[in-house]
C-alpha cells in the first residue's frame, strides 16, 4: 500500500472529521465471557490483504460499555479499512482473560501488528509476549503494558498532561479563601495511566493543599502526603486504593455518596472535585448537585465523551480534557503501516514500562470548556452541532 495513498486518507480525515457518535449499530465485538465462543469475527476486508481470512492489523480494546471505545473503533476500522488494509477490533470487556483470548485470536488469523489498550497495563504482559513469539509486532495504545520486553512502541496522549490541565483548573476556577473543600477521585489501580493522570494532578495541586489553599475532604491517605511535591508510585498507590472508581459509573457514584454521606459541614459548600474521566465525572456530578449542603462544585473529566459535553453545556460538569482520537488512531495507523513496510516508525519521546523504555509518539491534549466547547469540538468536525441541545 503506497504511503501517498495513507497520507491522502489521514490528511482528508484531520479536515473534514469524522461523525464519532457514541451508537455503533451491527458491530461483532467480544463480549464479556473468556472463552473463544464468546469471540465474533468483525473482519474489515479492504481487497488487501492476501489469503481470505487472513488479517493484516489487529486491534484490542478495553470495553464496548464506555463511548471513548467505540469513538476509537470507528477510527480504526474507517481508516486501516479505507487504506485496504484488513483489520478486526476485538474489546476484552474488562477481563484480562478474555483480552488474551482475543490476542490470540487474532494472531491465529496471521495478524502482523497488534494495536492493544490493555485492560491491565501488568497482566497484559502475558499476551503480549505471545504476540511477540508468534512475530507480531505490538503497539501498545493509550495504555502502557507493564513489566515486560514485548512492547515496541507506545502510542499515547501525555497523560502526565492530562492530570495536570485537571489539577490546573481547578485551581483557576477556585472559590477564594482557604481550606476550600477538595476531593479527589483516579481511575483503576490496574491502568498505569491512572497513576500517571493522578501524578499529574498532585504535581499542580500540592502546593495549594499544603498551604492550606485547599483541604483534601474525602483521602486520610492523601492528606497524610499532603506536605510531598513528588510521591513515589507505591504512595500513589494508596491514595488510589482508597479513592478509586475503577473507572466504572456505579463504582464512582456509590463512592461519591458514601463520601458526601461521611463528609462533615466544613467540607461542603463551594467544593472542587478532582474526577478523573467523563463517565465518573457525570456520576460523581450527578451526587454533588443532588446533596443540599454543597452550593457549588467545580469538577473535571476526560475524553469529551458526547453526554459530558451536553453536560458542559447544560452547566453540569466544569470542564473535559479533549483527546482526539482521531489523531490516536491515525499515528497507530501510521506506526502501523511503517512496520508493515518494513520502515522504523517514527517516535519523540519514550515511557518505562518497569522492564525497557518503550519508544512513544505522544499526541496533544486541548482542555474544553463551555467557553470553547463549539471550537474545539464542533468547528474541527468531531462532532456535529446537531448532536447536542443549548449549544451557542
Amino acid at each position: 500500500m503506497k504511503k501517498k495513498l495513507l497520507s491522502l486518507l489521514l490528511a482528508t480525515i484531520m479536515v473534514v472529521g469524522l461523525v464519532t457518535g457514541c451508537g455503533n449499530g451491527g458491530e461483532d465485538v467480544a463480549s464479556g465471557g473468556s472463552g473463544a465462543s464468546n469471540i465474533d469475527s468483525n473482519v474489515t476486508d479492504s481487497g488487501d490483504g492476501g489469503n481470505s481470512g487472513d488479517v493484516q492489523v489487529g486491534i484490542v480494546l478495553p470495553t464496548k460499555d464506555e463511548p471513548r471505545w467505540l469513538q476509537d473503533q470507528k477510527q480504526f476500522e474507517t481508516i486501516l479499512g479505507d487504506a485496504g488494509f484488513t483489520n478486526q477490533v476485538l474489546f476484552s470487556q474488562g477481563s484480562s482473560a478474555t483480552e488474551k483470548t482475543n490476542v490470540e485470536t487474532l494472531i491465529s488469523k496471521g495478524i502482523k501488528v497488534l494495536i492493544i489498550c490493555a485492560q491491565d497495563g501488568a497482566a497484559a504482559s502475558a499476551a503480549v509476549e505471545e504476540a511477540r513469539d508468534a512475530g507480531v509486532k505490538v503497539i501498545a495504545y493509550d495504555r502502557l503494558i507493564t513489566g515486560t520486553d514485548a512492547v515496541d512502541y507506545y502510542v499515547t496522549f501525555d497523560s502526565f498532561a492530562v492530570g495536570a490541565a485537571q489539577g490546573q483548573y481547578l485551581i483557576d476556577n477556585a472559590p477564594s479563601g482557604s481550606n476550600v473543600p477538595l476531593y479527589l477521585y483516579a481511575g483503576a489501580a490496574t491502568d498505569n495511566n491512572a497513576f500517571i493522570f493522578f501524578e499529574g494532578a498532585w504535581s499542580v495541586l500540592q502546593p495549594k493543599i499544603a498551604d492550606g489553599t485547599f483541604k483534601i475532604a474525602n483521602s486520610s491517605e492523601a492528606e497524610a502526603l499532603k506536605d510531598k511535591a513528588e510521591l513515589s508510585r507505591e504512595e500513589i498507590g494508596t491514595i488510589i486504593g482508597q479513592v478509586t472508581t475503577d473507572w466504572d459509573f456505579n463504582v464512582a457514584k456509590s463512592k461519591a455518596e458514601a463520601h458526601l454521606t461521611a463528609a462533615s459541614a466544613d467540607v461542603k459548600g463551594d467544593v472542587l472535585v478532582l474526577a478523573p474521566n467523563d463517565g465518573t465525572s457525570r456520576s460523581i456530578a450527578d451526587v454533588f448537585a443532588t446533596d443540599k449542603d454543597i452550593t457549588k462544585y467545580v469538577i473535571t473529566g476526560q475524553d469529551s465523551e458526547m453526554a459530558s459535553v451536553q453536560y458542559i453545556i447544560d452547566g453540569k460538569q466544569s470542564m473535559t480534557v479533549f483527546k482526539d482520537t482521531r489523531t490516536l488512531a491515525a499515528d497507530s495507523v501510521a506506526m502501523a503501516v511503517d512496520i508493515l513496510d518494513g520502515k522504523e516508525p517514527a517516535t519523540d519521546s519514550s515511557y518505562n514500562n518497569e522492564k525497557i523504555d518503550v519508544p512513544a509518539k505522544q499526541t496533544a491534549i486541548v482542555v474544553v470548556t463551555k467557553d470553547n466547547v463549539k471550537e474545539a469540538l464542533i468547528d474541527s468536525g468531531y462532532y456535529e452541532a446537531s448532536e447536542f441541545t443549548g449549544l451557542e
